[in-house]
């Protein structure tokens, strides 16, 4: 799955670079619509008491993005066990550079935050 991600100067430090700590919500925004264009809602899930929250979070940066640039977030699911889903993201400028590649550790929780088991329907979707 690919999520595209247009670079706005807000999203930039003084020099013109896309600051780090913004790849973070690139990644959510990918995540999310992994899970929406499987028919999911994450606002939906945790309504029904279903939430999952970032265990560990893995980036290397190889090339920096720029103001300007059009990123492309390719998004996979490679481990999915009781409670766990970990993601991995490789992510491209216009030119189809590799910028970074990523894995997200996510862990199902209630909504008291204690891990539950993925529900069936999840799994199946996702896996």
């Amino acid at each position: 799955m690919a999520t595209q991600i247009k670079i706005y100067y807000h999203h930039t430090d003084c020099g013109g670079v896309v600051y780090y700590a913004n790849y973070l919500n690139f990644l959510e925004e990918a995540r999310t619509e992994f899970f929406s264009e499987r028919g999911f809602s994450i606002k939906e899930l945790a309504e029904k008491g279903t939430m999952f929250v970032v265990a560990r979070q893995e980036i290397d940066y190889k090339a920096p993005a720029v103001y300007g640039d059009t990123l492309t977030i390719k998004t996979r699911v490679s481990e999915i066990s009781g409670v766990k889903i970990i993601f991995e993201n490789e992510i491209y400028n216009q030119n189809n550079q590799l910028l970074t590649n990523a894995k997200t550790v996510l862990v199902c929780v209630d909504k008291n935050l204690k891990p539950q088991a993925i529900p069936d329907e999840v799994r199946s979707k996702i896996s």
